[in-house]
C-alpha cells in the first residue's frame, strides 16, 4: 500500500515541475528558545527555503560539529524537550505549511517511545524524520522502528558508502536521500568536497528519490555549485552560527532572512 502524500513529496514535485532545486535549511529547535524557533522558521520560509530540518536537541550529538553541538546545549538549557518541540510544531502549523523534517539521534526517540514519537510527530505536523544513528538495515528488519507511513524516513549516504550498500540504502529511502559530502562532523567549510557529482550520479542510478547534498555549505557560490550536481542543497551550521550571534535579539528573523535569501536564490536560479 503506497504511503500517503505529504509536504516533502509535494514540494519536490513542485520543484521538479518548475525545473528548480531544493534548498533545505537546518536549525536546532529550541535555540535560543522554542518560541523563537517559530519566528526563525517563518523567516526561513520567507527567504524561500523549501524544507526545514529541525534538530531535536540532544546531550550527545556525536555527528555534529561545535556550532551545532552548542546550539543543542543552548536549547536544552533553555528547557527544550521532545514534547516541547512537538508542541512548537503544532503552533507553527497555524502559521506555515513548510515541509518539516525532524533531525534526531536514536536516543531521544527511544526514550520518548518509537510508536509514540512517530504518531505524535505526524499529528503535530512533521513530514519526515532523519535518525542519524539508526542503521537502515535495522530499520528494515524491525518494522516496529517505523510504526507509521505518515513520516518520510530520510536516509544518509556517505562518501565511503560502497556501491552495493548505496543501492540497498537508496531502495528504502523516502522523501529524499541526504548525501553527506564529506567525512567528519557538521560545520561550514571554505571549500566544497570533491567527488560529489560522481557520488550523486551513483545514488541516482539506484533510486528515483531526490538527492540533497549537505555538510559544509556556507555561501551562495558553494550552494549553486552543489545544486548543479544534485536535486537540493542542505545548509545548517552557517545558519545556526547566525542564530548564535544574534541570540534572542528582535532583529534575528530579519538577519536570517537577509543571510539565507541569497543562498536560496543561488540554488533556485539554476
Amino acid at each position: 500500500m503506497p504511503a500517503p502524500a505529504n509536504r516533502i513529496d509535494e514540494r519536490f514535485t513542485q520543484l521538479k515541475a518548475s525545473g528548480k532545486r531544493a534548498f533545505v535549511a537546518y536549525v536546532c529547535a529550541g535555540d535560543p528558545t522554542l518560541a523563537a524557533t517559530i519566528d526563525i522558521v517563518l523567516a526561513l520560509e520567507k527567504a524561500g527555503v523549501d524544507i526545514v530540518e529541525l534538530g531535536i536537541p540532544f546531550s550527545d550529538p556525536l555527528a555534529d560539529g561545535i556550532v551545532n553541538q552548542m546550539a543543542a546545549d543552548r536549547a536544552l538549557k533553555a528547557g527544550a524537550t521532545m514534547a516541547g518541540v512537538l508542541d512548537m510544531i503544532r503552533q507553527l502549523r497555524t502559521h506555515s505549511q513548510v515541509p518539516i523534517v525532524l533531525f534526531t539521534y536514536l536516543n531521544p526517540v527511544y526514550a520518548y517511545g518509537f510508536e509514540r514519537f512517530h504518531h505524535e510527530a505526524a499529528a503535530a505536523g512533521a513530514d519526515g524524520v532523519l535518525i542519524l544513528d539508526l542503521p537502515p538495515d535495522e530499520a528494515v528488519e524491525n518494522p516496529e522502528l517505523k510504526p507509521t507511513d505518515e513520516l518520510r524516513h530520510i536516509q544518509l549516504i556517505a562518501p565511503t558508502t560502497p556501491p552495493e550498500r548505496i543501492a540497498s540504502i537508496a531502495k528504502s529511502a523516502e522523501g529524499f536521500v541526504y548525501y553527506v559530502s564529506r567525512l567528519g562532523v557538521t560545520g561550514a567549510q571554505a571549500e566544497i568536497a570533491t567527488g560529489i557529482a560522481e557520488q550523486v550520479a551513483r545514488i541516482k542510478q539506484a533510486t528515483d528519490i531526490p538527492v540533497c547534498v549537505g555538510f559544509g555549505v556556507s555561501n551562495p557560490q558553494q550552494a549553486a555549485t552543489i545544486a548543479s550536481m544534485a536535486d537540493g542543497v542542505v545548509v545548517g551550521s552557517a545558519i545556526v552560527k547566525l542564530i548564535e550571534k544574534h541570540g534572542s535579539a528582535s532583529e534575528l528573523p530579519q538577519q536570517l532572512e537577509t543571510f539565507v535569501k541569497p543562498l536560496v536564490d543561488a540554488v533556485h536560479a539554476l
